[in-house]
C-alpha cells in the first residue's frame, strides 16, 4: 500500500470515527431530538422527523396482530425503514429464527414448510435471509384477460389460487412523495370524486392518507395475521408517525459530510423538497405550473463540480475533493447522459413512441426526490424469465382471447388489474436513502448499485464508460 493511500484510509476512518462519535447513543430506543442517524456501508445514514422527535412509543412499534409482529418487522429504523438481508441474519441468528420476521404465513418461501430445526428454517425462510423479500400471495383476477398456463415453483406450492410473489418491503419513510403505495400500486386507491386525476384522464385517486391508512390495515390483518381490522385512532397514528419521517444519507466515508452550505443533502433539506401531485411529470409537464418538464431533477451537489467548491476549508484532504467531484459528476450524468429509451411497458407503447430520448430522469421525475410524481407503473423487464434465478417461480401466462404465451417472475400490476398489458409492470421507489437498503429492484435482484447500472447499461445499450459507473454509483450513495 502507498503512503499515500494508506493516509487516505486513516483520514477516511477517522472521519467515520468522529462522525459516529458526534452521535453516540442516538440508536437508543427513546424519543430523540430532531435526528436519528445509522450506519450503513457507504458511510451513515438518518431519520429526521418533522415532529421534533421520533417516538418509538407509536402503534408502528407494537404487535397488533397474532404472529408478534408490528409495522417495525420488515422496517427497520436503522436500516432505512425497510430491511436488508444482513440485518435479517442477524436477527435469525439472535434468535435462531424466531424473531416474528419468521413466519410461515409471508417470511418463509411456502405455507406449510418445516420449521422445526434451526436448519429447517434456514433452509425454509432462505428467500428472506438470501434476498430480504417477502411472499406475497395474490390470485390471479377472476374478470383477468389472461390464464395461467404453466407454473414452476421451486417450492412446490403456487397456482392460479395464489401465485407466490417474492417482493422488497418498500421503506415506511419518505412517503409524503409517493403517489402509488407498494410495488404493484394495490393500495392506491381509485376515487371518481377526486381532484386528484392523472392529466387528460379520468383516472383519480383518494388522498396519501386515505391509501396510507388502507395499507396500515390490510398490512396488519395480512402480514401481523390480526383476526379485527385496526381501529380508526390505531390506524391514524401510524399513517401519522410514517407520514413525519424522512430518511437520507448524512455522511459518505469518501465525500464526508453531505448537506453542508452549499449543497442539499440530508434529510432536513429533503423535508423542505417541493412535492405536489404531477409536479415536474415527463409527459404532461408541471401540473401545478404549467411548466415543462425539467431534466435536471436533482440539483443537490453542483456546488462541487469545481474542486474549489468541495473545499470547507484549507484542511480538506485532496481524496475527499476527488470524491465530491465524482459525485457532482455522477449527478450530472443522470441528470443529463442520454438514453434511447424503447420496449418499456408503460412508457413507450402508451405513448406510441418507439424510442423516447431521455435519461434517467424521464422516468426518475420528481425533483430532488427521484420517484415518479403520478403513478406510472412500468416494465422494464425486471421479471423477464432471461433474469429468471433457480430459487424464483416461473410464470407462464395466457391470453384468454388471442392464445399469446407470457413468462415471468411475477406479473406484477397485472394482478390488481387483470389487464394483460399490465404485465410485469411495477412502480419506481423513491431513491431517496438508497445506500440504506440493498438489494434492489422489487425482487432484490441486484446485489448492489454496480449491479443495478450494469443492469441499465446492458438493457438500453447506454454505453457507460467505466468512470461514469463509478460516478453515477458515487453520487446515488449520497441520496
Amino acid at each position: 500500500m502507498t503512503t499515500a493511500n494508506r493516509t487516505r484510509l486513516v483520514a477516511q476512518a477517522s472521519l467515520a470515527l468522529l462522525f459516529a462519535s458526534a452521535t453516540a447513543g442516538a440508536l437508543d430506543r427513546a424519543p430523540l431530538p430532531g435526528m436519528m442517524p445509522f450506519p450503513n456501508p457507504s458511510g451513515f445514514a438518518a431519520s429526521y422527523s418533522t415532529t421534533g422527535s421520533i417516538d418509538f412509543t407509536n402503534p408502528f412499534f407494537r404487535s397488533l396482530g397474532a404472529n408478534g409482529r408490528s409495522c417495525e418487522s420488515c422496517h427497520q429504523a436503522s436500516e432505512g425503514w425497510t430491511v436488508t438481508p444482513d440485518g435479517i441474519r442477524r436477527r435469525f441468528v439472535a434468535t435462531s429464527g424466531l424473531d416474528p420476521i419468521f413466519r410461515l404465513n409471508d417470511g418463509a418461501n411456502a405455507p406449510g414448510l418445516d420449521v422445526s430445526t434451526v436448519e429447517a428454517r434456514v433452509k425454509a425462510y432462505s428467500m428472506l435471509l438470501d434476498r430480504g423479500v417477502i411472499r406475497v400471495g395474490m390470485p390471479i383476477p377472476a374478470n383477468a384477460e389472461f390464464e395461467l398456463a404453466a407454473v414452476d415453483d421451486p417450492y412446490g406450492y403456487a397456482s392460479a389460487k395464489e401465485l407466490s410473489l417474492f417482493r422488497r418491503p418498500l421503506p415506511a419513510t419518505n412517503l409524503r412523495f409517493m403517489t402509488a403505495i407498494m410495488w404493484d400500486g394495490r393500495e392506491t386507491l381509485l376515487d371518481p370524486s377526486s381532484t386528484t386525476c392523472i392529466a387528460g384522464s379520468t383516472t383519480c385517486f383518494g388522498s396519501l392518507h386515505v391509501n396510507l391508512d388502507h395499507q396500515a390495515n390490510d398490512a396488519t390483518v395480512g402480514h401481523a395475521q390480526a383476526g379485527v381490522p385496526l381501529d380508526d385512532a390505531t390506524r391514524s397514528a401510524i399513517v401519522a408517525f410514517e407520514s413525519s419521517l424522512f430518511t437520507a444519507q448524512v455522511f459518505d466515508s469518501e465525500a464526508g459530510l453531505l448537506g453542508t452550505a452549499r449543497t442539499y443533502g440530508g434529510p432536513e433539506q429533503l423535508a423542505r423538497q417541493d412535492f405536489w401531485f404531477g409536479i415536474n411529470d415527463v409527459v404532461a409537464g408541471d401540473y401545478r405550473t404549467g411548466a415543462r418538464f425539467d431534466g435536471s431533477v436533482f440539483r443537490l451537489y453542483g456546488a462541487w463540480a469545481a474542486r474549489d467548491g468541495g473545499r470547507d476549508d484549507d484542511t480538506t484532504p485532496w481524496f475527499v475533493l476527488d470524491a465530491r467531484q465524482a459525485v457532482a459528476r455522477g449527478e450530472a450524468l443522470f441528470n443529463t447522459k442520454p438514453i434511447r429509451i424503447t420496449g418499456v411497458g408503460g412508457l413507450n407503447d402508451d405513448l406510441s413512441v418507439p424510442v423516447l430520448d431521455g435519461t434517467c430522469t424521464t422516468c426518475h421525475d420528481a425533483p430532488g426526490v427521484g420517484n415518479h410524481s403520478i403513478p406510472a407503473p412500468l416494465d422494464i423487464g425486471i421479471t423477464d424469465p432471461s433474469r429468471r434465478t433457480p430459487d424464483m417461480p416461473l410464470y407462464t401466462l395466457r391470453h384468454k382471447i388471442s392464445g399469446v404465451l407470457v413468462t415471468t417472475t411475477d406479473p406484477g400490476r397485472a394482478l390488481v388489474t387483470g389487464r394483460w398489458k399490465d404485465i410485469g409492470r411495477f412502480k419506481g421507489p423513491a431513491l431517496r436513502a438508497l445506500a440504506t437498503r440493498a438489494p434492489y429492484f422489487h425482487d432484490g435482484s441486484a446485489a448492489d448499485l454496480p449491479a443495478v447500472l450494469d443492469f441499465y447499461d446492458k438493457r438500453f445499450e447506454i454505453g457507460f464508460t467505466e468512470q461514469e459507473k463509478r460516478d453515477l454509483a458515487a453520487f446515488l450513495r449520497t441520496l
